[in-house]
Formats: structure tokens, sequence, C-alpha cells
């Protein structure tokens, strides 16, 4: 198999009870993990390459790495960039060979959130390549609160961007330890409503439990969970046993090596709790 778009991955979701994975990436041995996990369980896998990621390696890297695991794997594997900052980040992304690009306009007016959000659409559509806006602001759990999804804005975004799905604040938070979010599902109904057949995104989905994530995935049109903290975490755990196991030990290799089975467990629930 080899790279697929966004689109390509969150279109059947609309009618089939199921949703994708969206896993952050942070290095190689959570990259491979991923994909193990999604070859494992027969489904689609997202690696994403966010802001904290990039700042620790260069685009060109991650999307030559993406792009080596993608033709390697049995299942579609889509290389999607993550709260791109400006159409230059979502260009060099593109021209890396990234299938698909966030660009991050939550914090603008809704004018400017659209225009620059179209702006970035027409250059990757132009390319061959997916794109995720944002409307609302979703926030960080003890950071910046979030701002909850306008419905009511939802038909013009949707129109005059042309993205192919959209991130959507519903009472989901970033950085989320435990699954305690609640999510909104009356705003949900309505935004669902403002634009029938465009795939929504819940960012921070570490915050909803299991059962909340199948739930929305069997009856709703989020097509898409991005999840970081909790295989973060499980990463965390799995290094700490590694190093405390043979303190004496310096090969870093070796070590790392060790996450990637916890993780790859990990991962795999993940991704067979959103395939109905």
């Amino acid at each position: 198999m080899t790279l697929v778009t966004l689109k390509d991955v969150l279109t059947p979701c609309l009618t089939d009870g199921t949703a994708i994975a969206g896993l952050v990436v942070l290095g190689w041995e959570d990259a491979v993990a991923y994909v193990r996990a999604a070859e494992a369980e027969r489904r689609p896998v997202i690696l994403q390459a966010g802001p904290g990621c990039r700042a620790h390696m260069p685009l060109p890297v991650l999307g030559a790495m993406f792009r080596v695991l993608a033709e390697g794997a049995s299942v579609p594997v889509v290389a999607h960039l993550d709260h791109g900052e400006s159409l230059a980040v979502c260009r060099q992304a593109i021209d890396c060979g990234f299938t698909s690009v966030m660009y991050d306009g939550s914090a603008l007016s809704l004018s400017e959130n659209i225009a620059r959000t179209a702006e970035v659409a027409a250059m990757a559509h132009a390319a061959g390549v997916s794109v995720e806006g944002e409307l609302g602001f979703v926030g960080y759990h003890h950071g910046a609160a979030s701002t909850g999804t306008n419905p009511d804005e939802v038909a013009r975004f949707a129109l005059e961007t042309g993205v192919d799905a959209l991130a959507i604040s519903v009472g989901n938070s970033h950085l989320m330890t435990s699954p305690g979010a609640e999510v909104d599902f009356d705003r949900l109904a309505a935004i669902q409503a403002a634009a029938p057949g465009l795939p929504l995104v819940l960012h921070g989905g570490s915050g909803l439990s299991p059962d909340l994530r199948r739930r929305l995935a069997r009856e709703t049109t989020v097509a898409k969970f991005n999840i970081g903290t909790e295989l973060r975490m499980t990463f965390g755990a799995a290094l700490r046993q590694a190093v405390a196991a043979d303190p004496g030990r310096f090969d870093r290799i070796q070590i790392l090596r060790e996450t990637i089975e916890p993780v790859t467990d990990a991962a795999r629930k993940v991704i067979a709790g959103l395939s109905g």
C-alpha cells in the first residue's frame, strides 16, 4: 500500500459507522508502532506531525519517514500535517510529500480564518492533497480555554473554504490525561446539520472515553479522532521501565526498541475502538 489522502480514508466513515485514528507522531518508534497497529487491525491510519514534533525533527525528514513506512505497509497511510500555522508551513509539507494538511486558523476572526484556510485549500487541492480546517477553538487541559464551534458559522466556512474535514470544539480538549471530557451533543447535531456530508474531527481524543469515541463514530459524522496524550503516556511508561530494568545500559536503540510493542498494543486498542 502507499500514501493516501485524508479524504480517501474519511469518506467511507460517513456511511459505515467507523472513524479513523489520527495518531500523533514524535519519532520513529511510535510511528512504527502505529503502522504495525493499523496493520494488525486491518484499518487505515493517519500519521500526524504536529508543532512539537516539527520543532524536534524537520519536515523533510518526517515526510521521508512517513513515505517509507507507507510504502512498506499493508494498509492505507495518510501523512498529515497537524496544526499548520501558516501557508508557508503547509506548502513545505506538501513539497515534502504529505498527503494532508491542517491549517489552524482557529485563533483568527471568522472572515480571516475563512480567507486563509481557503488559500491553503486551493493550493493543496491543486497538488492533490486534502485539507482539514478548524472552526471554534479546542483549548488545552489546564491551559487556554476552549471556544465552542458556532453552528451558525459552519455552513459558510465549509462552502467558502472547500475543506475536506472540519475540526470542531464541542467539549473536547487537548492534553487530557484521563477521559473526562463531555461532548455537547446538541452543538454537535447542529454542526452536522449545517454541513451534511463533511467529515468532522475531534482533537483531544484522549480526553474522550473509548465508549464515547465508539458511540460518536457510529452515530455521528465525526470521522477522525486525534489521539496523542494517552499514547505518549504509554511510551513514557515503557521507556522508564526499559531504563530501570538495566541502569547500566546506554545503547539508545536497545532502550527505545522496547517501547514499540507496548505502544503498538495501546494503538491497536484505539484503532479497534473506532472500527465499528
